[in-house]
């Protein structure tokens, strides 16, 4: 067996997405803490500060807030006024750390006794998709500016160690997802920041958090570039992306040998796919592509130990609220029972 980068087994447990669409903090944390790893859960309805780049942004030099029409923009003359300040607080734990304005829930989540758990989990949006989709006065994306890219990953980095370690204050086994659903986009000619330049740019970026940490995203990008980063684990959306994703062997053979974890986002949480799917469905689906991997000669055993469950998808535009989204987390739950008494259980 490979010496596990991740501090628990993987075992088929559950996490959930950063973001719910509640409206009320209390019952969104309580499907956040119904999972085996629980974590604090983004609240962009109840408040635009919870906001996944809102909450990113905070203290970030040349942000512009405007939370009465929710948007979120760059002032290059902003940045140059505030980047001493920056500079100068760059070994300031304090100016990294999140504020109780710009997530109650984070804060209401520290409170609580999480030591029990298996781990915990944050998240943090993650540089390149931050970069992208923040825009300056020239409605040009910030990742293009090149003094500014620079300032920004090593901010993110911080950010995401500060994050991590008050986690870790909370539950030792904790983790942190960095969020980067813009790494789909960067693989298109149209995109102006390229492959290589990520590569660097995030190699770079990764090196300075600690460990475990790993990559989450929804789309579709070049999975031979994100298994060859030096994330811990990796968190996809299987439902969607699982088929294309089990083709990359030499990868994913890679990835596992190093004793790195993938979260399989399995259970659909938009409203529409998940009314097609049948639990018995979503368990043939898994199964598909495990067998799949193991026809061409993966170890199963080992690859369930390093494999955790999760939703495939955030689902902030649902037409029935949270329900089905609350439906997608039983789900899964049950899901990860099955297949644990499946798979899992010793042999008598």
């Amino acid at each position: 067996m490979p010496h596990m980068l991740m501090p628990f087994a993987g075992n088929l447990i559950t996490t959930g997405m950063g973001i719910l669409p509640h409206k009320e903090l209390e019952r969104a944390l309580s499907v956040a803490m119904s999972v085996d790893i629980p974590f604090w859960p983004q609240l962009p309805k109840i408040d635009y500060f919870e906001d996944m780049y809102v909450q990113a942004s905070e203290n970030f030099p040349g942000i512009v807030l405007e939370p009465e029409n929710r948007k979120i923009h760059f002032s290059t003359e902003k940045f140059y006024a505030e980047l001493e300040n920056a500079l100068m607080n760059l070994e300031n734990e304090d100016f990294f750390r999140m504020s109780p304005r710009f997530s109650a829930t984070y804060h209401q989540f520290l409170s609580l006794d999480l030591s029990p758990y298996v781990s915990i989990r944050g998240q943090l949006e993650g540089p390149v998709s931050f970069g992208l989709n923040v825009l300056d006065e020239n409605r040009k994306p910030i990742l293009y500016n090149d003094e500014v890219r620079s300032i920004l990953f090593d901010f993110m980095a911080r950010k995401a160690n500060c994050q991590l370690r008050e986690l870790k204050e909370k539950n030792p086994r904790a983790f942190l997802f960095i969020d980067e659903p813009g790494l789909q986009s960067i693989f298109s000619a149209i995109s102006g920041y390229t492959a290589d330049l990520a590569r660097v740019d995030l190699g770079g970026f990764l090196a300075q958090i600690e460990h475990p940490r790993g990559i989450h995203l929804c789309g579709n990008p070049d999975w031979d570039f994100l298994l060859h980063l030096d994330i811990d684990i990796l968190s996809f959306n299987a439902y969607n992306c699982g088929e294309i994703l089990v083709k990359y062997r030499e990868g994913i053979n890679g990835f596992l040998d190093k004793g790195a974890m993938f979260g399989w986002g399995l259970v659909p949480a938009n409203h529409d796919e998940f009314i097609m799917e049948s639990m018995d469905g979503l368990v043939h689906r898994i199964e598909t592509l495990w067998r799949e991997l193991e026809m061409a000669g993966f170890d199963l055993p080992r690859l369930l130990s390093q494999s955790i469950l999760m939703p495939a998808t955030c689902a902030l535009m649902n037409p029935d609220g949270f329900d089905t989204v609350e439906a997608a987390y039983d789900s899964l739950k049950n899901i990860s029972r099955l297949l644990q008494t499946k798979y899992l259980q010793p042999s008598t």
